[in-house]
């Protein structure tokens, strides 16, 4: 799992409530046995028309200065619905690093945490105005300081923001699951031996 410490990237606003996982990437896309390509697929609804066969360019990952956003600014209860990693994979793959929300599904916060996306509460009414700042000041990066907890936005404004002292240090140090039991093969290798 790649660390995550700090990144300074474009912020998409994406002010839809309720967000689900098939939203992210619909199941018909989820037949592949490998993370790689999901990217193409996410938000697939919203950001391809599929009658007309190309891009929506309202969409705002479809905009020129939003193609490789690395942070998602979006609404409450984003992630929630069924239990897929995939949609977890299909972000990363495509390229957020960081999704900032008021809310998040819970199955979809844990998947997030075991595979490096940074997951952001912010109440509500922040959320907003991040996302009517990030448009006024047409896309320019923010940063993520995840070792320092801040946002911190093209203005100069810095924003705190909390997050459970586990998932900084698993996200800090780059451990997924695997990783984090083989920093004790030594005891594991110990106990094999005993029995």
């Amino acid at each position: 799992m790649e660390k995550f410490v700090r990144i300074k990237g474009v912020a998409a606003p994406l002010p839809l409530a309720n967000v689900d996982t098939d939203m992210i990437i619909p199941a018909r896309y989820m037949k592949a046995l490998t993370r790689l390509g999901l990217g193409r697929h996410l938000f697939r609804e919203l950001r391809f028309d599929d009658e007309a066969g190309g891009e929506r360019p309202d969409f705002i990952l479809n905009r020129p200065a939003c193609r490789e956003a690395q942070i998602l600014i979006a609404d409450r209860n984003f992630g929630c619905g069924s239990s897929r990693e995939h949609a977890v994979w299909a972000l990363s793959d495509f390229g957020i690093r960081c999704v900032i929300a008021p809310s998040f599904g819970d199955i979809f916060a844990g998947n997030a945490r075991k595979n490096g996306l940074l997951l952001i509460r912010l109440p509500e009414a922040l959320c907003d105005r991040l996302r009517r700042e990030v448009e006024l000041a047409q896309y320019a990066p923010i940063e993520v300081d995840l070792a320092a907890q801040q946002i911190r936005l093209a203005s100069g404004e810095a924003i705190d923001f909390a997050i459970d002292p586990g998932d900084r240090r698993i996200l800090i140090e780059g451990l997924d699951d695997i990783a984090r039991t083989l920093r004790h093969a030594g005891a594991i290798a110990r106990f094999e031996t005993a029995t």
